[in-house]
């Protein structure tokens, strides 16, 4: 990693016009989870910080969108090359600056590599229609074309994949790019602009501020920026869509989750149990597509919670760098507390905590931000811990009659990111597929992750906007389609 980053209590800088600089505005620390020590500073970027970024994106777009699409993909497969050769390093420093485990990391930088690569299609992705003879002596092209700079806001808990969710193809489409990460996990971010100041991206069409609140909303209110992408908690997703809206912006803002695993007689239950645990607790729960909500056939439900029991009895709480971690510590103290909050509300409405993690201690990092997994049994749809996102280890189980009564206490969420179905009949997979509201859908997948190649799905109170991340949607929210008429008349 370059010098002018020392991960252990450097400062954090922004990458402007291809140099690096310090903001002024005194920040926070960046602390490690597993142990709460500082191991780096980060300032916040002032208006001037994001007019320079905005002012030096907008130089470089001009000469940048006139290129060949073939040259503007040129740099994104340098960036990928870089991404694979330092993969490790990248995913040692995110587990530090977030908590996640080693593996988790490795994962989540494998999903944003696959953006790249996605990305680096642009020159077929871009096509738009043609038609010969649309109308007598008339051919009708639509022409997509890039409308200037575009930033992109993104969260503390996958710092290394969702940035790579808009920039390769925010720049790939012809569009110069500011990202303003998350000032928890500010580290893998620059980390990646490290990388990409190695490639061959002319200055000004990749930059970096870090910030708070002030620097969102420097951005939101930008007459320079184009569009805005954000992935956050539901409240601020709706800020930041009406105040980008309010200000003339293209906005795409995802937002909060409360999934659905529903689970019926006819499934293969020990894998069933496996992966429900699996999407709960990654990543110590702190994903939109963690499924916390389990609803499962009545008949099967005694034996499917004794198999859950069982998964959740193998996992080990610790370091996420330790090899048999495989749930590690939540990113702060206070977000640790809101979680527990959650899990004693879950108490005192009366669900039965069948596994409490609360005591956890793990020896060696006696100051760490650690929470076992918690697994209520007999929660019901109108409880709080049922409704609201928890965002920690934290999952509850229900029964249903059947398939339909499962659908509708999914349906009857505010949230529609993500949803599984563990069956084995096909007939109940169509179902699902037909009447589930959410976005994103699995049957017999714990985890309902789109491949790169299609977009990030969202429904209802988990996305506001037209145009989702990834794929050929974010290609859309990037570029302006043209339609360009000829008619050329007989002399």
């Amino acid at each position: 990693m370059s010098s002018h980053t020392d991960l252990q209590h450097g400062t954090v800088n922004n990458y402007i016009n291809g140099g690096w600089t310090t903001p002024k505005t005194d920040g926070q620390n960046v602390n490690n989870p597993a142990t709460n020590t500082p191991i780096a500073h980060v300032n916040y970027s002032s208006e001037t910080d994001v007019n320079q970024a905005v002012t030096a994106a907008q130089a470089a777009f001009e000469e940048w969108h006139q290129r060949p699409v073939e040259e503007r993909i040129q740099p994104l497969f340098e960036f990928k090359q870089l991404l694979e050769e330092h993969q490790d390093d990248l995913a040692e420093i995110l587990v530090e600056e977030h908590g996640k485990t080693f593996g988790e990391a490795k994962g989540e930088l494998r999903r944003g590599i696959e953006n790249v690569e996605t990305a680096c299609g642009i020159p077929t992705l871009m096509q738009a229609g043609h038609v010969e003879n649309a109308a007598p002596g008339i051919d009708e092209t639509a022409v997509r074309k890039p409308l200037g700079v575009f930033a992109a806001v993104t969260p503390f808990n996958f710092p290394g994949m969702i940035p790579l969710w808009f920039l390769p193809y925010a720049v790939a489409t012809g569009n110069a790019f500011i990202l303003k990460p998350s000032e928890q996990t500010p580290l893998t971010a620059e980390y990646l602009f490290d990388l990409l100041d190695q490639t061959s991206f002319p200055d000004g069409v990749v930059q970096l501020v870090h910030g708070s609140v002030d620097t969102v909303n420097t951005i939101l209110e930008h007459d320079g920026i184009e569009g805005v992408s954000f992935v956050g908690s539901t409240p601020v997703a709706k800020t930041i869509y009406e105040k980008a809206a309010a200000n003339g912006k293209r906005v795409q803002a995802q937002g909060g989750a409360k999934n659905h695993v529903i689970v019926t007689e006819s499934a293969n239950l020990e894998f069933a149990a496996e992966k429900t645990v699996g999407s709960a607790l990654a990543c110590s729960g702190e994903r939109c597509l963690a499924n916390d909500v389990v609803v499962v056939e009545e008949s099967v439900y005694e034996e499917f919670v004794d198999l859950i029991e069982a998964e959740v009895e193998r996992q080990v709480v610790g370091n996420g760098l330790d090899d048999d971690t495989t749930i590690g510590a939540l990113i702060s103290p206070e977000h640790e507390q809101r979680v527990r909050n959650h899990v004693e509300t879950g108490v005192q409405e009366g669900a039965d905590l069948i596994y409490d993690g609360r005591d956890i201690e793990v020896e060696g990092y006696e100051d760490g931000n650690f929470l076992g997994p918690c697994v209520f049994r007999d929660i019901t749809d109108d409880m709080v811990i049922a409704r609201e996102e928890i965002f920690g280890p934290v999952f509850g189980l229900m029964p249903a009659s059947g398939i339909n009564e499962a659908i509708d206490v999914m349906n009857r969420s505010e949230f529609g990111n993500a949803a599984s179905l563990f069956t084995g009949s096909g007939a109940e997979a169509k179902q699902f597929r037909h009447n589930a509201e959410a976005g994103n859908l699995a049957v017999n997948a714990g985890t309902a992750a789109p491949m790169a190649f299609f977009h990030f799905g969202g429904q209802k109170d988990s996305f506001f906007g037209d145009l989702h991340a990834q794929a050929e949607d974010v290609v859309r929210f990037y570029t302006d389609e043209t339609v360009y008429i000829e008619r050329w008349p007989d002399e």
